[in-house]
């Protein structure tokens, strides 16, 4: 069983089931979903919590692939508001969710398993990341392509993470990070924090978290921000996988157009999307 664990709202649940379906094509061995999820309303009255029905759609349509796999919902709420809520770092250019993950050493998960970002697809199978050998390392994880060469050269990218959570709990590093971001302004909080205070890192290939073209070799591709010469200036870009017309029109990528066609099928009968937009 290898467990994969998301963190998001029910707004961009829909991006969750892209990338499930991905990874559910693409992998053999079953599979454990762990949605992580919190309802900060009162926060901002589009951070709604991923729903129970969303959850057990997305169990079924797993199951549909493997009678194995599972899909778990946790509701992480009273721990984000106890670690967090005095944070310095709720509002930035990412969502609060993003810090979930640095909740993991909290939460009943088990001590190894597989941290996405909900903008990633994968293009084969997911195994090949799980059965990176992380013994004595805290987390593995591939180099981010700009901070590699604007931070420094051993700066990596959180969007995908292989998680020793023995190593984290017996080396405080999640403690640590939280720490950080509660007291130092950062413009990516948890990322920073994460790259500056892991003391045992292991390194990933850039085919598990490729952040430009796909590869022959891929097998996680990042829809992250990115950075284009345009004549005299650089232009910033940042396009999901749910945006379809942007992917194949900007970013030339029609790998995933049989996924896109499964969820269109599926969200007739499910409403991802509407059920997202207005939870």
């Amino acid at each position: 069983m290898i467990p994969i664990c998301y963190c998001s709202n029910s707004k961009i649940f829909h991006g969750i089931v892209l990338s499930a379906l991905s990874i559910l094509k693409n992998t053999k061995e079953s599979i454990t979903v762990y949605l992580l999820t919190m309802d900060l309303s009162e926060l901002n009255e589009k951070f709604k919590p991923i729903s129970a029905a969303q959850a057990e759609a997305l169990d079924k349509i797993a199951k549909e692939y493997n009678s194995e796999n599972k899909v778990v919902l946790l509701d992480v709420t009273k721990e984000f508001l106890s670690e967090f809520s005095k944070c310095k770092n709720l509002k930035t250019g990412y969502t609060p969710y993003a810090l979930t993950r640095v909740l993991c050493d909290i939460l009943d998960l088990p001590s190894k398993i597989i941290y996405l970002d909900v903008d990633t697809m994968c293009c084969s199978d997911i195994s090949q990341l799980f059965e990176v050998d992380i013994n004595g390392f805290e987390l593995a994880m591939a180099k981010d392509f700009m901070g590699k060469f604007w931070v420094r050269r051993d700066y990596c990218n959180s969007g995908v993470l292989l998680l020793n959570l023995d190593e984290i709990k017996e080396s405080g590093l999640f403690v640590k990070v939280r720490e950080r971001v509660n007291t130092k302004r950062m413009i990516m909080p948890d990322q920073s924090a994460i790259n500056f205070l892991a003391n045992k890192k292991m390194i990933l290939p850039c085919k598990f978290n490729e952040q430009r073209a796909i590869k022959p070799d891929t097998v996680i591709k990042h829809f992250c921000q990115g950075m284009k010469w345009y004549g005299p200036f650089f232009k910033v870009y940042n396009y999901k996988q749910w945006e379809r017309e942007k992917v194949h029109k900007k970013l030339k990528i029609f790998d995933f157009d049989d996924i896109f066609e499964i969820f269109d099928e599926l969200d007739k009968k499910y409403n991802f999307i509407l059920v997202g937009n207005n939870a």
